[in-house]
């Protein structure tokens, strides 16, 4: 069962194809990704309706692209899956309808997917997959999330944020210090140079006694170090913006740690999957595993070309839910996006 998977929540358009035979792990056959990083760079931000019209232009010619490189062809494919939401309405319509289209033309059922499922599973393709059940911390871009998983489509919300995201808080922080978009690498790089320890910054809700978050507190402490410095002679030095940039990495990092040690001891569980595009993050990396290793808990990641939006983790979501017979597959050529969707309903699958 090949299982073709179409990505366009944001701005990256992905289109990938897993093989799903048997009961084991799906296996990734080939997956394209484009990023649109470079036109949106000129906003500082993305642009809905720019980054639509690129989804289309993109889609088709992945699509190709990763059927060349599988070395098949568009009849082999058995389902087209797609992210259904959450994400931008108009880039999320460009990959329903597509799928809807190849559905409908192929003559092969159409099935929608959970983005934020996609990434909790993703870390199954990796070379160290995790195994049932985990904690798991998602920390892609508006979303930051503890999950408890018992298996695919079984999810307990532990935690989440109650403002700002953690991917949010390194974007804002970053454009705060003058950092192109996107601005989470571009902070993560700078802080590399800096000292952690140099500004005193909060970690809100880090002593709360709950698995929650909360980075918009942050954001202001970094916004009036900022202007305490611009106001000094001369301005802020490009030390104290590499200071100031490892200072906010650590305090996000701090409160990642701590909460997800908190949902670890809480569940008693000892396995642990980070995703989304901060679970790419070096520093998170290398401390929680630190912290994971002295508590003998397993910590498993996605493959770092993973960690981004991607057509991968869509078709594997879709793959594992057709594996336990909890798909919901859809034909006729109608479809339906989700812009809001909370990941916790997936807890009562429906089925075929």
């Amino acid at each position: 069962m090949r299982v073709l998977g179409i990505e366009s929540s944001c701005d990256e358009t992905g289109v990938a194809l897993v093989d799903a035979s048997g009961d084991g792990v799906p296996t990734l056959l080939a997956h394209a990704l484009h990023s649109q990083i470079a036109m949106h760079q000129a906003y500082g931000g993305v642009v809905p309706e720019l980054a639509s019209r690129d989804h289309i232009r993109r889609v088709l010619p992945l699509t190709r692209e990763v059927l060349a490189t599988a070395g098949l062809a568009l009849s082999d494919i058995d389902v087209v899956a797609y992210t259904q939401g959450p994400g931008l309405a108009g880039a999320l319509l460009v990959g329903a309808g597509v799928a809807a289209s190849l559905g409908a033309a192929l003559d092969r059922p159409v099935m929608g997917v959970h983005h934020l499922e996609g990434h909790l599973l993703s870390p199954f393709l990796s070379a160290d997959p995790p195994e049932f059940p985990f904690v798991a911390l998602l920390v892609s871009g508006g979303h930051t999330q503890l999950m408890r998983v018992d298996d695919v489509g079984a999810y307990e919300l532990l935690g989440e944020t109650i403002d700002d995201a953690a991917g949010e808080a390194f974007d804002k922080s970053a454009k705060l210090l003058g950092l192109p978009y996107p601005g989470g690498p571009h902070l993560s790089r700078l802080a590399e140079q800096g000292n952690p320890e140099a500004f005193a910054l909060p970690r809100p809700l880090l002593h709360s006694g709950k698995p929650d978050f909360s980075f918009a507190g942050l954001k202001t402490a970094v916004l009036t170090q900022v202007r305490k410095l611009e106001q000094q002679p001369g301005g802020i030095t490009e030390p104290q913006r590499a200071d100031l940039a490892a200072s906010t990495q650590a305090a996000i990092v701090d409160v990642l740690i701590k909460k997800s040690l908190m949902a670890l001891k809480d569940t008693g569980l000892k396995r642990l999957v980070v995703a989304g595009g901060v679970g790419a993050n070096t520093r998170l990396r290398e401390q929680l595993n630190a912290a994971c290793e002295k508590r003998r808990v397993r910590v498993h990641y996605p493959e770092l070309h993973l960690c981004t939006d991607n057509g991968a983790m869509i078709a594997l979501a879709a793959a594992l839910r057709l594996q336990r017979d909890m798909a919901k597959l859809e034909r006729g050529g109608g479809f339906e996006v989700k812009p809001r969707w909370d990941l916790a309903q997936l807890s009562e699958p429906s089925r075929l």
